[in-house]
């Protein structure tokens, strides 16, 4: 077994099935016999091509007398988005606009289908989104703060990664919903655009401030939204900034627009993962010339199940690919792939053909489940 990652919540090893030789990872977690482990119980429910896939579990014992070990056996995807954003970051480049449609769709229908089911993953940030860098699958990993969220029940709003946390986190909500994980989406999606966080706070108040810059301050209502008890109302007033402004001149109006409706402070009013999904920006994936820059046929991004479907079927219509195919000659010129130099380009949600901008989104690497 290699070590692969490690952090506050245990261990991840590369390791390989005796019987198949497949890699997978090993997440080793220190139990606490007190309660049962949510992450065990919730990936457990979870069936889906967008999340990584629980192969089995076991318990080990530890050095310690009593040291019980939950062991997830979880299939191995080389690649995070953070490790891919790095590497073209390195480069002084920003990953092209093709690839940030294609993980971040998939992104939003991993959130829609776990979110139906009552799921708060509560730590979505760039280094636990896996990607298969020849398949283009992105799939969510890492369930170790996720919970099923009740309305009316408690939870603890110190929870997710600063950069990413909602607003309402910020200001102490425990009543918070589902909508904390459409923020953090939001914040990649920036994030990627930018080639850096929107939101780098060095603090939880400095964290405020740097979304305070962008969004301007909040209302009066809309802090009532976010937290009914927050009474601390001391904030300068603050004008929102042009996201046109936030954003480079070459980056993609509707890439600007989608992030607009995911970066509210009313949780109500961001879009849910599914309206995220049908929205324009996303149209070049369902062209029916769209690939990969090797050539092969995208991921499998419409193979919704009819529980997908029934989530929210009004959508239905607006998620589906084209049908009808484009005519030969405009075909071919429909299908010629996009360089990186020129993934920013594009200044309209038809702008780009629907090739996928080329280029590698890096090389293997030994990323992790963790």
């Amino acid at each position: 077994m290699k070590l692969i990652g490690n952090g506050s919540f245990g261990v991840v090893y590369q390791a390989k099935l005796c019987d198949t030789g497949e890699l997978i990872a090993i997440k080793k977690v220190l139990q606490d016999k007190r309660f049962k482990n949510r992450e065990l119980q919730i990936m457990r429910r979870l069936e889906h091509c967008n999340i990584v896939k629980l192969k089995y579990f076991f318990y080990s014992s530890g050095e310690k007398k009593d040291e019980v070990y939950l062991n997830l056996v979880l299939e191995y995807i080389p690649e995070t988005v953070y490790k891919v954003a790095r590497h073209y970051s390195k480069d002084e480049q920003t990953i092209p606009i093709s690839f940030i449609k294609l993980y971040m769709y998939q992104l939003f229908r991993s959130l829609a289908y776990i979110h139906s089911l009552g799921i708060c993953h509560r730590d979505i940030k760039p280094q636990n989104l896996l990607l298969d860098p020849k398949t283009g699958v992105l799939k969510l990993c890492d369930f170790g703060s996720a919970k099923h969220l009740v309305r009316g029940e408690p939870n603890v709003s110190y929870i997710c990664s600063r950069y990413y946390r909602a607003p309402e986190l910020i200001f102490g909500a425990i009543d918070y919903t589902t909508k904390i994980d459409v923020w953090s989406a939001g914040c990649v999606v920036a994030e990627l655009l930018l080639g850096q966080p929107i939101f780098p706070g060095d603090s939880g108040v400095d964290q405020l401030v740097e979304i305070i810059k962008v969004l301007g301050t909040p209302t009066r209502e809309q802090i009532r939204e976010m937290n009914p008890n927050y009474t601390e109302f001391k904030f300068p007033q603050i004008k929102s900034h042009p996201w046109g402004k936030v954003f480079r001149a070459c980056t993609p109006p509707d890439a600007i627009s989608l992030v607009s409706r995911l970066l509210e402070y009313t949780p109500g009013a961001r879009l849910s993962p599914l309206q995220a999904c049908a929205h324009s920006f996303f149209d070049e994936l369902r062209e029916p010339a769209a690939r990969l820059p090797n050539g092969r046929p995208l991921p499998p991004l419409f193979n919704f199940t009819e529980y997908e479907l029934s989530i929210q079927p009004s959508l239905n219509d607006f998620l589906k690919p084209r049908a009808t195919a484009a005519p030969a000659a405009d075909a071919a010129g429909a299908s010629a792939v996009a360089q990186p130099d020129h993934a920013h380009t594009p200044t309209g949600e038809n702008a780009g053909a629907s090739g996928l901008g080329g280029g590698s989104p890096g090389g293997p690497g030994a990323g992790g489940a963790s």
